[in-house]
């Protein structure tokens, strides 16, 4: 029910590491961040309908105008991938619709989307030991 209540009430979706959507909580890897920042450019340039406008690989940016399906609404996308206190690779992404007040939920769907594809991009390269954890800290 929560799920739907936020698809019908905002238009905008972001990771945050209490989210009660488990898609939204961003990952962080045991990877060097050069891999990880690599990977979500890939990632980033091979998702359908995204138009990337700025990338900062100092300051781990990427910026991307996502545009929808049905309506061809142009929504922004906003990746962060930066190093925590451990040592830890994570990434971050905020997706926002730039018109009305509901998304229905495109955005979650979104960013749950580009974090699957971009662990399939840096879970073999990290090895079978190694997985993808959910952000616990921001």
């Amino acid at each position: 029910m929560g799920r739907l209540i936020r698809a019908l009430t905002r238009n905008r979706a972001w990771t945050d590491p209490e989210s009660p959507d488990r898609r939204l909580r961003g990952r962080a890897y045991a990877v060097p961040f050069t891999e990880v920042w690599r990977a979500a450019l890939e990632t980033a340039r091979a998702q359908r309908g995204w138009t990337l406008t700025e990338t900062d690989a100092r300051g781990g940016e990427i910026v991307a105008e996502a545009r929808t399906a049905l309506w061809k609404f142009v929504d922004d996308v906003s990746i962060r991938v930066w190093l925590d206190d451990a040592g830890a690779t994570r990434v971050d992404l905020t997706s926002a619709s730039r018109v009305g007040r509901a998304d229905l939920g495109t955005n979650a769907r979104r960013i749950a989307r580009f974090l699957h594809a971009l662990d399939r991009r840096v879970l073999p390269r990290a090895g079978r030991g190694e997985t993808a954890k959910a952000s616990s800290s921001r």
